[in-house]
């Protein structure tokens, strides 16, 4: 085997291996409310689904509402076999634009974060 077909073969090795483990983090695949949606109402809760089981414990989001004061949440839990992180709204959300800020631990050691926003309708 050449020098060069080994190098290809190697390079082809590395990229494979840096590739499953990005794979292997979180990803958020859908939310409730969505992504730039806009709601008629108050959702009653958050509901972040992610491609892969959670870690309760070091898992959780912050909601920052219009007048840039976070929100109160209560208690997170998951459902859907760990899969979606369930967060409930226990006061009503006033209208305006919202950015949820959230961070999970997948069961498998790996940590992701990310963001999205919704806004309420008056």
């Amino acid at each position: 085997m050449s020098l060069r077909s080994r190098f290809t073969a190697l390079s082809a090795l590395a990229l494979v291996g840096f590739a499953g483990q990005a794979f292997a983090h979180a990803h958020l695949t859908e939310s409730v409310p969505a992504d730039k949606a806009t709601v008629a109402t108050s959702p009653d809760e958050l509901d972040l689904h992610f491609s892969e089981g959670l870690d309760v414990k070091f898992s959780g989001v912050k909601i920052i509402g219009p007048d840039k004061a976070l929100v109160k949440t209560g208690d997170a839990m998951l459902t859907d076999e760990g899969q979606t992180l369930t967060v409930p709204l226990p006061v009503k959300l006033a209208p305006g634009a919202y950015k949820v800020q959230w961070h999970v631990l997948s069961t498998d050691g790996h940590k992701s974060t990310g963001a999205y926003d919704f806004t309420v309708n008056p």
